[in-house]
């Protein structure tokens, strides 16, 4: 798998439902970590809400995920949210629904087709972007071989993120998963050059 489909940056969108409103909201993340901290500033924010619920799917393999009711009844609003961002085939986001009750029960039919439609709003009125899957490496290398360094870089478009020159350069690489054996092939025939850390 060398790409997979993400949305382009935060959305919002909402569902209304007899007096009860659904405000919907889609976030790029990376991990779990910035999930947890995203859903805690999203509970103290919307602290009136009856309920703050989300999903989220992670990894280029669409392997790792979760789904949270937040106190409505099981399977009404974590669960339909994770259905519409499976259906649109995305990972590395986060979508959150907050409910303030209007007064009105909806009954489980009526929850599951108010946080079904809330998520599908903030992705509809976002954009779906594909992603290519990469692979971070730290590369240290000889001041002299720079232009070998540079030049590999150029011929694979390869992104640095990070870099410091000195006698000793180092430098923090973006290689896509795709090209990656045939740049670590190339990169290991530079003199002096060691690889320092790889995800």
């Amino acid at each position: 798998m060398d790409s997979f489909l993400t949305i382009a940056r935060r959305s919002e969108g909402i569902y209304k439902e007899k007096g009860s409103k659904f405000l919907s909201f889609a976030i790029p993340v990376s991990d779990t970590e910035e999930v947890k901290s995203i859903v805690s500033t999203f509970r103290k924010e919307y602290y009136d809400a009856r309920h703050v619920c989300y999903a989220y799917v992670l990894g280029a393999d669409r392997t790792e995920f979760r789904a949270n009711d937040d106190g409505e009844p099981s399977g009404t609003a974590g669960r339909p949210i994770l259905g519409q961002i499976h259906s649109a085939n995305l990972t590395n986001i986060l979508i959150i629904v907050v409910r303030y009750f209007g007064g009105i029960l909806l009954g489980t039919g009526g929850l599951i087709t108010a946080y079904k439609a809330a998520a599908a709003d903030a992705i509809a009125n976002n954009e779906i972007k594909e992603q290519e899957v990469t692979i971070t490496l730290e590369i240290e290398f000889d001041y002299l071989t720079m232009n070998d360094v540079m030049s590999l870089l150029k011929e694979t478009d390869t992104t640095v993120t990070e870099q410091q020159f000195d006698m000793t350069c180092r430098m923090k690489l973006s290689v896509r998963q795709a090209i990656y054996p045939m740049f670590m092939g190339k990169l290991e025939k530079i003199e002096s050059l060691r690889v320092v850390e790889r995800d």
